[in-house]
């Protein structure tokens, strides 16, 4: 077991939970280890100086010890902050939440991969805290999660004859696009809908990093989720408690809704 002292790191608290009287276990995302849990002791003393450092969804920069295998511990936090809509908003926290605990199912302990999929993390909460499209920002990360479960869908062009033009359909079978040629291949193809099929292709490839706005019609995200929603649901069969929050919210909530779709990118 290696403890390294003195580490200064930056983070998104995902995370915590009571351990014993006064103590507490906080995950949090880091940027040079990935997830890893932190024992804080007295965490749930009256005017414990580390309190707001803690919360769900602070980010900022932490000092402590790094245990390379088990628990381990913060000294000292500096120019923490929330990020507050999301705090405020159960339908934010949601997403949110649902992100980054299907990212530590799918990263578990390759370290080397979190850290590369942490900016990724951190960029999907601060535009979703900004007001960008919580279900979109959430979708993006969702279809590019996908190959570390090791499931990457084939998206570039028809899975047999790497045709761009004709119209395609999405097939399980074959783990990709079916241009309009090679329906006939798969019976059960999930005959999606232009739209969907559009939008499965954009989000793949689309880096959060240049997004600039986003702006799709309920309709098209309700077919876009469905598929993706199968996707995992065939291919993966991971369970996210957060997933059947949000699905819950869905089923309660109207939304506002425009007639124009747009997914802006800078160049």
């Amino acid at each position: 077991m290696l403890l390294q002292q003195g580490v200064e790191f930056n983070g998104i608290v995902v995370s915590r939970r009571n351990y014993r009287e006064r103590d507490m276990l906080v995950e949090i995302l880091t940027d040079r280890y990935g997830f890893k849990t932190f024992f804080i002791r007295g965490a749930k003393k009256r005017g414990f100086r580390l309190a707001a450092a803690i919360l769900p969804f602070s980010h900022g920069s932490y000092v402590g010890s790094i245990n390379d295998d088990g628990l381990s511990f913060i000294d000292t936090a500096r120019e923490v902050r929330q990020y507050q809509n999301i705090c405020q908003d159960i339908e934010l926290n949601a997403y949110a939440s649902y992100i980054l605990s299907l990212g530590k199912i799918a990263l578990k302990e390759d370290v080397a991969n979190a850290l590369l999929w942490c900016v990724k993390f951190q960029k999907a909460v601060e535009l979703i805290d900004e007001g960008f499209d919580a279900q979109i920002i959430t979708n993006i990360i969702e279809i590019q999660l996908l190959e570390c479960f090791g499931v990457k869908p084939y998206l570039e062009s028809c899975v047999i004859c790497q045709n761009t033009k004709l119209a395609f359909d999405f097939s399980e079978n074959y783990g990709g696009l079916l241009c309009q040629k090679h329906w006939y291949l798969d019976k059960n193809r999930l005959r999606l809908d232009p739209r969907t099929i559009y939008y499965l292709r954009l989000l793949s490839v689309v880096d959060l990093e240049r997004l600039s706005s986003i702006n799709v019609k309920k309709e098209t995200k309700d077919r876009l989720q469905a598929t993706i929603d199968r996707i995992y649901q065939d291919q993966v069969g991971v369970y996210v408690k957060a997933k059947d929050f949000i699905r819950q919210l869905k089923d309660i909530s109207h939304f506002l809704v425009s007639d124009n779709e747009r997914i802006d990118v800078d160049k």
